[in-house]
């Protein structure tokens, strides 16, 4: 029995996965991105899920062959990773696992495990791809100066948008009302209230605003379709750069896919296709990044599934 851990920006995915490729039971925490509310959150969500993704396969957690954790920040800061490294062998009694970044999870489900990149537009965005033995990430520099194209970014300059409409430096359009009911606001420069003195700032809920964004551009909002059409551009940097990196030949036809919530505006998709410069093969995603990080624990382990063997029926439970 295989173990895949996602960890994202807002929640946690497990997911175990047998031999044949079944998917035998999933589970759902908060998330273990850790650099706001301290390393010692980590442990008891991944003890919660694993305890539950075990109760519901009907396993005890020593049933647990092989696992892969990808956890969010994980490589990001060099004195927490010996940390994050030790903490699963608490839960599962032994060192059958690896941890890694979790963009590692959305490249083994969205490509199988294949040579190719993949990018992750989530909460916060980042690339991952392997050639040849050779592995690359680009991006996920943090929200503060990095995240092109993810959810935080997305949501940053869709606000940047409502108050330069609120102030008549952009023409208004459906953005305005839209997030004046989402942030539920009884004055415009309410917004600053709820944005930075009630979240503080929060990750999660400002990434969520990217929806209200999205849902804009849908109306027809023109500044906030630039927005998810600079996200679309950026994220497609990130695949332009990283197959010279990784020494792609120039005849070669990448696989490349995507993950992550925003890559569900078709403006950020459309964008993002569009904006890719080389002879690339743009892939739907084959699985679930969790999903991947079972395969790829199976993979570590010497016992490679393909994503063909995840059966639908499996997918279903």
């Amino acid at each position: 029995m295989f173990l895949g851990v996602d960890g994202g920006g807002t929640k946690t995915a497990f997911c175990l996965v047998d031999l044949d490729g079944r998917v035998v039971a999933e589970a759902r925490t908060a998330s273990v991105y850790y650099l706001s509310d301290g390393i010692g959150i980590v442990e008891p969500l991944l003890r919660q899920g694993i305890d539950e993704v075990c109760a519901a396969a009907g396993i005890p957690v020593a049933g647990i062959s092989y696992a892969f954790f990808g956890l969010p920040a994980y490589g990001e800061i060099s004195g927490d990773v010996p940390v994050l490294d030790a903490l699963p062998a608490k839960i599962l009694g032994g060192g059958h696992y690896r941890c890694g970044n979790d963009m590692i999870c959305g490249w083994a489900g969205s490509l199988g495990g294949i040579d190719g990149i993949n990018v992750v537009a989530g909460t916060g965005s980042i690339a991952y791809g392997e050639h040849d033995g050779r592995q690359w990430r680009g991006g996920g520099w943090s929200e503060l100066f990095g995240d092109e194209g993810s959810g935080y970014w997305v949501a940053v300059n869709g606000l940047n948008a409502f108050s330069r409409m609120v102030d008549g430096r952009l023409p208004a359009g459906p953005l305005v009302d839209a997030m004046r009911t989402a942030l539920g606001l009884a004055a415009d420069f309410d917004a600053i209230d709820v944005v930075v003195n009630r979240w503080h700032g929060d990750r999660g809920k400002i990434a969520n605003l990217s929806k209200v964004v999205v849902a804009a551009a849908d109306a027809g909002d023109v500044a906030a379709a630039g927005v998810l059409r600079s996200a679309g551009e950026e994220l497609a940097l990130l695949v332009n750069v990283g197959r010279a990196a990784l020494e792609f030949p120039a005849a070669h036809q990448v696989p490349v896919s995507y993950s992550g919530g925003m890559f569900g505006s078709a403006h950020v998709l459309t964008s993002f296709r569009e904006s890719l410069t080389h002879d690339f093969d743009l892939r739907a995603p084959l699985l679930e990044p969790h999903i991947g990080a079972a395969l790829h624990a199976a993979r570590l382990h010497g016992h490679p599934l393909r994503a063909q063997d995840i059966s639908p029926a499996a997918l279903s439970l």
